[in-house]
């Protein structure tokens, strides 16, 4: 049979009555208990009840922090570990970053001394010049040449000279509209009018087959020794007057000839450097004067040469006192002498 609402209405009335009674007998109850315990002595019936509960449930409760210990420990870890990963991970990244810049800042440093020492050659000599880059090399063994980016027109011409930070590297000896070929000082080909500086003496500095720097017809009567300085001599009005070449290694004379045998060191390398200056122009002091060309046609050199890295030369009629002097010519395919004195002949130079 169902029950009526009114019924049912009531029954739940009792049903909620009766949880509250409850919950009103045990905070009675929880009331009373805490006075007994704050109001009895240690050896009172609470006390004795909860040291009884706490002696039964803290084994109970050590065994439970032993069986959970190892799995907290484990979380604890792979947390651990979850956060050094990822710290790695940072850390590598930070890593990498600061290689590349430390890397970037090498370079620009690098490029700024670079730049600043042709700016100081060209400030030191007060060359009329373009800068350039170098953007390829010889691609034969018995060649020494390098390629730059700046040709006819950037108004580069054959003929002249190329530097780096700290002297000359070479010649122009082809041009196209964007580039340039420059043979270098160390080149068979090659040959430039040179003088020591200490002592002024004349000769022509000539590339080798294996790379090296010979001064020759030097006379074995100037004065001469390792460690002086050759520097370019002016003479032919090509390269200007002073501009280091070389240092020399060794000086040695052979008793039937009336010259020193002159090693020298090449004072610039094109391999270490990217950036040259272009000379592209002389001023009359960069000029080796009439006496300067004098002097060197006084002393007795047996023939005399011209610039062989501008291309071909002859050996001399008459075989006695001349001048070295720079041409400006190229690849064999002729030969135009700038000559400031009245009393030049012509030699083989460097081929």
């Amino acid at each position: 049979m169902a029950k009526s609402p009114r019924y049912s209405a009531q029954l739940g009335g009792k049903r909620q009555s009766s949880g509250m009674a409850q919950l009103v007998v045990c905070c009675l109850i929880s009331l009373l208990l805490l006075t007994f315990y704050v109001r009895e002595g240690d050896g009172g019936i609470v006390h004795g009840v909860r040291g009884a509960v706490e002696t039964v449930t803290t084994p109970v409760q050590m065994l439970g922090s032993l069986v959970t210990a190892p799995f907290g420990a484990l979380g604890n870890a792979a947390e651990n570990l979850s956060a050094s990963r990822e710290t790695l991970s940072d850390l590598k990244k930070q890593n990498a970053e600061l290689t590349a810049k430390v890397a970037e800042l090498s370079e620009a440093e690098a490029t700024a001394t670079r730049l600043e020492g042709l700016l100081g050659l060209q400030s030191t000599y007060k060359l009329k010049s373009t800068a350039a880059r170098i953007i390829g090399g010889s691609g034969s063994s018995w060649s020494k040449t390098v390629t730059i980016d700046k040709g006819s027109a950037a108004g580069l011409t054959v003929g002249m000279p190329v530097c780096n930070s700290v002297g000359v590297i070479g010649q122009i000896v082809e041009v196209s509209a964007t580039s340039a070929t420059v043979r270098l000082i160390t080149d068979e080909q090659s040959g430039v009018s040179a003088m020591i500086q200490s002592s002024r003496a004349q000769g022509m500095l000539l590339g080798q087959s294996d790379g090296t720097l010979r001064l020759s017809y030097v006379s074995a009567d100037a004065e001469v020794k390792a460690g002086d300085i050759v520097i370019t001599s002016g003479i032919g009005g090509v390269f200007p007057k002073g501009l280091p070449l070389g240092t020399v290694s060794s000086v040695t004379k052979d008793s039937n000839s009336s010259y020193y045998t002159i090693v020298v060191r090449a004072q610039a390398s094109a391999e270490s450097n990217e950036e040259v200056l272009v000379v592209t122009a002389l001023s009359d002091d960069q000029v080796a004067s009439d006496e300067e060309v004098a002097g060197a046609n006084a002393t007795p050199q047996g023939s005399s040469s011209t610039d062989a890295s501008a291309g071909t030369s002859t050996d001399g009629s008459s075989g006695s006192s001349s001048i070295s002097t720079d041409s400006q010519s190229t690849d064999s395919k002729s030969s135009s002498t700038n000559t400031p004195s009245t009393s030049t002949t012509t030699t083989t130079g460097g081929q």
